[in-house]
């Protein structure tokens, strides 16, 4: 499964850090164990400790004003058995870690000699070869109108505005392979030119991006909306396999988060 080495290195951290926060919760705990009894639907806890055979299983009442001391056995109980619980997850995933790969199932194939190769067909279509047919379709872009102004991007393409060069370029510096408005049929729309489209190895599927530059232009605002709206009827969701960065007169593009979208999305 393509990305599931990055889900487990994060839910690794995820539980590494809800350990390191129990233990130190449990430095400082009180002896013993907390009872929770019941009588005439009044709550009754108790406290048991190892002293003798009474204290151990019936324990001493903790009067209201010790309730304090209820919570705090409460929470070390909580704690001990949320320890254990991620202490085991914790080992499971170090282990899968340490052995899973996510290309290992084409690795299989990749790994055969090239006579073997030559008489077999993968069961799955190698991530190499579907990255390089949709690397080298062609495809017509919007196109421009006369008269105007001429920007391209590192790469050599011509792009509609400043803001539109700084992203290419960045993609660019960044070795992100991406199509500059490449058509895109949206239901109930139609063929739509998403600014960038880029195929997610993690995804296995496209990602469009989308720069609204003039935002504070009430008609282009409101076709903007639309247009993402569009996007999601047809099950491209912002955040997911939609991104979108905006502009006004007085707000430019930042640079620094559109590097952290692309980092987060595109790496």
């Amino acid at each position: 499964m393509e990305g599931l080495k990055r889900m487990l290195e994060e839910e690794q951290k995820r539980l590494a850090k809800i350990r390191k926060e129990v233990e130190k919760e449990l430095k400082h705990v009180p002896d013993g164990t907390l009872r929770v009894t019941r009588s005439n639907k009044v709550i009754q806890y108790m406290h048991c400790t190892p002293e003798n055979e009474r204290s151990r299983t019936h324990g001493k009442y903790i009067k209201k004003s010790e309730l304090n001391l209820a919570a705090e056995l409460a929470r070390k109980e909580y704690n001990l058995k949320l320890q254990k619980l991620v202490n085991r997850r914790l080992s499971q995933i170090e282990k899968l870690n340490k052995e899973y790969s996510d290309d290992e199932t084409a690795d299989v194939y990749r790994n055969l000699n090239l006579g073997r190769k030559k008489l077999i067909l993968p069961i799955e279509e190698l991530w190499e070869q579907r990255y390089e047919e949709w690397k080298n379709k062609e495809y017509v872009g919007k196109g421009f109108a006369p008269g105007v102004l001429e920007i391209y991007s590192k790469r050599g393409e011509r792009v509609r505005s400043k803001s539109e060069k700084i992203l290419a370029d960045m993609f660019y510096d960044m070795g992100i392979d991406y199509k500059y408005e490449c058509p895109l049929y949206l239901e109930g729309v139609g063929t739509v030119y998403p600014d960038f489209t880029f195929l997610s190895k993690r995804l296995r599927k496209e990602i469009y991006w989308e720069h609204d530059g003039r935002m504070d232009d009430p008609d282009y605002a409101n076709s903007a909306i639309r247009k993402i709206d569009s996007y999601i009827k047809n099950g491209i969701y912002p955040g997911e396999n939609l991104i979108v960065t905006y502009e006004s007169s007085n707000y430019t593009l930042n640079d620094k988060v559109a590097r952290s979208l692309a980092e987060r999305f595109l790496l």
